[in-house]
């Protein structure tokens, strides 16, 4: 079929490229009522000579064809959507309203500040809140996601230590914090010692201690980590740190688990990232846009990134440019302020009652299906975890079936995959995280069909290798996908 992707996929009705007859179109444009300049005067070489190609369809068949996508998605507003680490956790609706707003999404990123004082003033709240949720001083929202958080909390470091005289280039990292906490010191021009946990998957500080040397500049916890499991050793370990003149960064992406419960600050953490997409229910995925706030303690308040929003004597809310110590700019204009709005509506719908109520409900659904899974699959760590848990399919090893084959047989019960063969201390792990927004009756029918896909691996085990049998695409081919995607739409593209 002409325009078919060349990475694995099968298309059974054809694209919105080889829909629609040449001269049909949806829009109604009023004439030009400026003069028909020549493109090439505009654009030079690069003004277009022919045609762009592009579909000619009827206004219903554009929307149906993004309707038909939308419903061949999973989506956590139409499934249970367990991945681990991600927090897949559905948005409020009431945050797109707020978001929605003309005051608020009308708003033009140059506006002048007289005229954004709403904007600003929701940002300044919007900090004030989320540095008392976790117990820091200030927080700067520009961060368009968690690894830019991550970037940014290093920058920070990095020149904390740099104002001191000092250059320290190494960074302790865990086997249990996020994959992305390397990527994040390698652009820094850091490096990292990676070190062990426990034997009950929590940070030995006795691991610690032969560490510490004066080339340590900071230590990286996710907390809770991401066995799913309580750093309890944490505040011993940030003094440990703190009396070599090290740093502690607190990869706040599981703070989900911790709201109205345990204020990182309190506990040592010098600098934090946010994903609000995780903890706050701001959309998640797609590339963006996202939004990765970071707090800091007072000692890091110098180096925030520039602008920052301050208020005045007389109550104005301005934006602060003239920061002689920052790291610097590290986004256009000032953040994802969308983002922000939903972040801040779910905040103040919520309130403190509720967020803690919500870390409740995740960690009693989490060890709910620690409880329920256990009867059948193996448990990695088998005592009471945070938001998230992990099981392994050791028990299936005589049958050939693997840990893929059971992520996509649950494709064809309707339910996405939990996060599959990470975290690696773990093999073949599959990360399960509820969230606090399922119900019971929708983790006993998850519980219920890994049992049945149990079952199934040692009476068909050849049915669970085959999976998914009822989706739109079946199996791809992911390793072809990776090494040769298709990007964008080409007329006449070759067919696999």
């Amino acid at each position: 079929m002409p325009g078919q992707a060349t990475s694995g996929l099968s298309f059974v009705e054809p694209l919105i490229f080889e829909r629609g007859t040449p001269g049909r179109h949806g829009g109604s444009l009023a004439a030009l009522d400026v003069p028909d300049v020549d493109p090439s005067a505009l654009y030079g070489s690069a003004a277009r000579t022919e045609a762009a190609g592009l579909p000619e369809v009827s206004e219903p068949e554009a929307f149906r064809h993004y309707v038909r996508l939308s419903q061949q998605n999973m989506s956590i507003d139409t499934a249970f959507y367990p991945l681990g680490s991600c927090t897949m956790k559905y948005n409020p609706k009431v945050n797109e309203w707020a978001a929605r707003l003309p005051g608020f999404a009308r708003l033009h990123p140059l506006a002048p500040e007289h005229t954004i004082q709403g904007a600003l003033e929701l940002m300044y709240r919007l900090e004030k809140s989320l540095a008392e949720i976790v117990g820091m001083d200030r927080v700067t929202l520009q961060p368009a996601a968690g690894a830019h958080g991550e970037l940014a909390g290093l920058m920070m470091i990095r020149a904390y230590h740099e104002a001191q005289g000092r250059s320290p280039k190494k960074v302790l990292v865990p086997v249990t914090a996020h994959g992305t906490n390397a990527a994040s010191c390698s652009f820094n021009g850091l490096s990292i010692v990676p070190f062990d946990a426990g034997d009950d998957g929590v940070i030995d500080p006795s691991k610690v201690a032969p560490l510490l040397n004066d080339d340590v500049a900071a230590v990286m916890i996710t907390n809770p980590n991401t066995v799913g499991l309580f750093e309890r050793e944490l505040p011993v370990v940030a003094k440990m740190l703190h009396d070599k003149g090290a740093l502690v960064y607190g990869d706040g992406a599981n703070l989900n688990a911790l709201l109205g419960r345990a204020r990182p600050g309190d506990l040592g953490i010098d600098v934090m990232q946010f994903n609000l997409h995780k903890t706050f229910t701001t959309p998640h995925g797609g590339g963006g846009p996202g939004s990765g706030p970071v707090a800091v303690k007072k000692a890091l308040e110098p180096f925030l990134p520039a602008p920052t929003v301050e208020k005045n004597a007389q109550g104005h809310y301005y934006l602060d440019y003239d920061r002689k110590l920052s790291v610097g700019r590290l986004r256009s204009f000032f953040g994802n302020f969308g983002m922000m709005v939903r972040a801040y509506t779910y905040i103040r719908e919520m309130g403190p009652e509720g967020l803690k109520g919500a870390t409740d409900m995740a960690v009693l659904n989490a060890n709910y299906l620690r409880a329920r899974l256990g009867k059948t699959w193996h448990v990695a760590y088998d005592h009471v975890c945070m938001h998230e848990v992990i099981i392994n399919d050791r028990h299936l090893k005589d049958t050939g079936v693997a840990t893929m084959d059971v992520a996509k047989r649950l494709l064809d019960h309707g339910f996405h995959a939990p996060t599959v063969y990470f975290p690696l201390v773990v093999k073949n792990a599959m990360l399960i995280e509820p969230t606090e927004t399922e119900t019971k009756e929708t983790l006993d029918a998850f519980v219920d069909t890994l049992e049945a896909i149990s079952k199934e691996a040692f009476e068909s085990p050849d049915k669970v290798k085959g999976a998914p049998h009822h989706t739109r695409l079946r199996r791809l081919d992911e390793t072809r996908a990776a090494r040769k995607p298709v990007l964008r739409y080409q007329a006449n593209t070759p067919t696999a």
